[in-house]
């Protein structure tokens, strides 16, 4: 079963990739998620939340764009709880790249709330938080 999750959480780090040429779309991002899932990003001023295609469009548009290149994320430490059809996930991140020709990079947390469904895991919630 956290083999399950596992998956689900490297295809949502792995949705953030162009390197090699690797062209992101939106159903990479969207389709882990339940389509009424709610999304939180911590701003300096509160948080920023949106619905999947509103989280997906401008992240595959940066990373499709050029300005973003060679970037991935990847997780660097989880804990993981499961009870029957419902999960949560913490975990570390980093990420790394070039935006306009500089290196970029950074490192947050993400939780996520997940469910079980027919079609399997998916993400119900994610919240997070970029370090300063």
């Amino acid at each position: 079963m956290t083999a399950e999750v596992d998956s689900l959480i490297a295809a949502f780090y792995a949705a953030f990739d162009n390197r090699a040429g690797r062209v992101p779309q939106d159903g990479d991002m969207t389709s882990l998620f339940l389509g009424h899932a709610v999304i939180a990003k911590q701003t300096p001023t509160g948080f920023e939340t949106s619905t999947p295609a509103q989280f997906a469009a401008p992240r595959v548009a940066l990373l499709r764009g050029g300005e973003l290149v060679d970037f991935h994320e990847w997780e660097t430490a989880c804990e993981t709880q499961v009870a029957g059809d419902l999960a949560v996930r913490t975990s570390r991140y980093e990420k790394a790249g070039l935006f306009n020709g500089e290196p970029y990079r950074g490192t947050g947390t993400k939780f996520f709330n997940l469910v079980r469904t027919a079609q399997g895991w998916r993400i119900l919630s994610l919240a997070w938080s970029d370090d300063a």
